[in-house]
């Protein structure tokens, strides 16, 4: 699934994979050790810039000691105010490869989607976007309350963007990295910035691909999403955008020539 024609772009070097953690203790040695192995195994280059976001826990003693052995990790802590969307930015303020993924530190997203973003990024589209609820995606132990909340939420944003794409709100995602310069200054300080980027990059221009994906409930740990406290903030980031699309008359879309 499509709404734009990819097109040849620059041959890409490196994958930078974002991961913001926060009291991961429990998960955040396997999340990095399996990536790699698959990464390696796909003959991907790579490199794993894991943010520690200000955990109370082992979080930040685990990767400092992973990092001496795994020359690919890159463990940075954001020593400035917390928050999901403040994490990944500091990330992306990090990061060395020319291609982008963005990935949960709990295990819930799939390693070998992961190379799949990598080889639909090298097709030569701008973004690539995993669907878990199309043909093909699934989803194993999701919350009743939080699937119906996430499938009213992204109706909505099909709705107000006029797109097809129907899992918005997933942080998994794949990005060039002109992408990510394309649609700065990202402004979302919480997990609304998993809105965010994706609604920018379309209504900004960049080409955009849908595959579909899996996701595992996590298995251990805290979920760190609360759906009370981001309700407006969701809204908010939302309604900027697209007054964005409709009241800017393209002055910030990407430039062709």
């Amino acid at each position: 699934m499509s709404d734009s024609a990819a097109k040849p772009g620059k041959p890409l070097s490196l994958l930078s994979v974002v991961i913001p953690a926060q009291n991961e203790t429990s998960c955040i040695l396997s999340t990095v050790q399996h990536l790699q192995l698959e990464l390696k195994l796909h003959g991907v280059p790579h490199e794993i810039v894991v943010v520690d976001d200000g955990s109370n826990d082992n979080t930040w003693e685990l990767l400092s000691s992973l990092q001496k052995t795994m020359t690919e990790l890159v463990a940075v802590r954001n020593e400035g105010r917390h928050g999901f969307g403040r994490a990944v930015i500091c990330g992306l303020d990090h990061i060395k490869g020319d291609a982008i993924v963005l990935m949960m530190a709990d295990e819930s997203d799939d390693c070998r989607d992961v190379v799949r973003y990598w080889q639909e990024l090298n097709q030569g589209w701008d973004c690539v976007f995993g669907s878990r609820f199309i043909k093909g995606g699934g989803v194993i132990d999701y919350p009743k309350v939080k699937w119906m909340v996430n499938r009213l939420a992204n109706l909505f944003l099909k709705t107000i963007f006029a797109i097809r794409l129907n899992d918005t709100t997933n942080a998994f995602k794949a990005y060039r990295r002109e992408v990510i310069e394309g649609c700065r200054p990202l402004i979302s300080p919480h997990f609304n910035l998993t809105v965010e980027l994706p609604l920018k990059a379309i209504v900004r221009g960049f080409s955009w691909k849908v595959i579909p994906i899996t996701w595992r409930n996590r298995r251990t740990g805290q979920a760190k999403l609360k759906l009370r406290e981001m309700g407006s903030r969701y809204l908010f980031i939302c309604l900027y955008v697209w007054l964005e699309k409709y009241c800017s008359r393209g002055d910030y879309r990407k430039n062709d020539v």
